[in-house]
């Protein structure tokens, strides 16, 4: 049994590595750690603060988790983050990932998500790209695993749009390097 997310929020971390100097806030069931100290938990909660690069993700993973490659949520919302490092895209098992509230402005970030494939709830609200017109179409095509998003949940007949969005564009694309 996995305990409660190791929380690391509202920390003024600005540095993943900074992260490791912290001590993860107490909440309301208690931790549960191994023999070396490390916490049995698959999740992780670094939201509110000031991280703008997640190059270094692994290591806060290794250093507080008893089972690092096995995170399933984490929480990252309301940061400075502006790209999707591929450092996530190592947590194979992630099922949960929270990015609303930070500063994601191109859409193709959620592309590199795309090897998630466990991956049934994504946050992105609040950020830059939330603007872009076709912004839920391109996630829930891009996710085919998507149950939730924003929040709220993904209908069949957003998936069946989204599909067929996805084929239009890429039909257009197609007629536009045809006709140059």
């Amino acid at each position: 049994m996995y305990g409660p997310p190791v929380d690391l929020s509202f920390k003024d971390i600005t540095t993943t590595r900074g992260a490791t100097l912290e001590v993860p806030r107490s909440g309301w069931r208690p931790s549960r750690t191994d023999s070396k100290g490390k916490y049995l938990s698959r999740s992780l909660r670094l939201s509110n603060n000031s991280i703008s690069d997640l190059a270094g993700l692994e290591y806060i993973c290794d250093h507080f988790l008893a089972e690092p490659s096995r995170v399933g949520w984490l929480d990252l919302s309301f940061n400075q983050i502006t790209s999707i490092d591929p450092v996530v895209c190592e947590l194979r098992e992630l099922r949960v990932l929270y990015l609303h509230g930070n500063g994601i402005w191109e859409l193709s970030e959620v592309d590199k998500l795309r090897e998630l494939q466990y991956l049934h709830t994504i946050t992105l609200h609040g950020n830059t790209i939330e603007s872009h017109k076709h912004y839920r179409k391109h996630v829930i095509f891009t996710l085919p695993h998507l149950k939730t998003m924003d929040f709220s949940g993904v209908t069949h007949g957003e998936r069946v749009l989204a599909d067929v969005f996805h084929q239009c564009s890429r039909r257009g694309k197609a007629t536009k390097k045809t006709s140059q």
